[in-house]
């Protein structure tokens, strides 16, 4: 099957999919989880490149919020002026950090699969990592029940 043929058969199984934009309920008694994508724009790049200030960070997030770490948390620092990565796998999903020195910015992606509470990313990004912007996206994720009947 060529590229544009598959495309095609892609867009097609795509076209029976719920769209975004319609409305339709949340299985009851069940939900996918919230994620929260987190930018810290303005940092103070000297935080950004802290291994042990990110792993603090993440943490703090994973002990207020009582999430249970599985295994060791990965992390890396990458050489000259790149930033850090850190990823936690959790029993409740994950929780990633990515910096970038040389663009004063910082990312935070944490999925939840149970309810949980906010965390004050704007205020701890702010105090930590000296954040003059902090941009929190909440996505709440859920089963539609029109999915769900369809695949019945």
């Amino acid at each position: 099957m060529s590229h544009d043929a598959a495309w095609v058969e892609t867009r097609e199984l795509m076209e029976h999919v719920i769209k975004p934009e319609q409305k339709s309920e949340p299985l009851s008694g069940f939900t996918g989880g919230t994620e929260w994508m987190v930018d810290a724009s303005g940092c103070d790049r000297s935080a950004l490149v802290d291994l042990q200030l990110v792993r603090s960070i993440c943490d703090r997030v994973v002990a207020d919020l009582g999430l249970s770490v599985v295994g060791d948390p990965v992390c890396h620092v990458f050489p000259g002026p790149g930033g850090v990565t850190a990823l936690y796998l959790l029993s409740e999903s994950h929780l990633a950090c990515h910096t970038y020195p040389e663009h004063a910015f910082a990312t935070f992606n944490l999925y939840c699969c149970r309810r949980r509470p906010a965390w004050p990313w704007r205020d701890e990004l702010t105090r930590c990592l000296g954040s003059r912007d902090v941009v929190v996206r909440e996505l709440h994720r859920d089963v539609r029940t029109e999915a769900m009947e369809a695949i019945r």
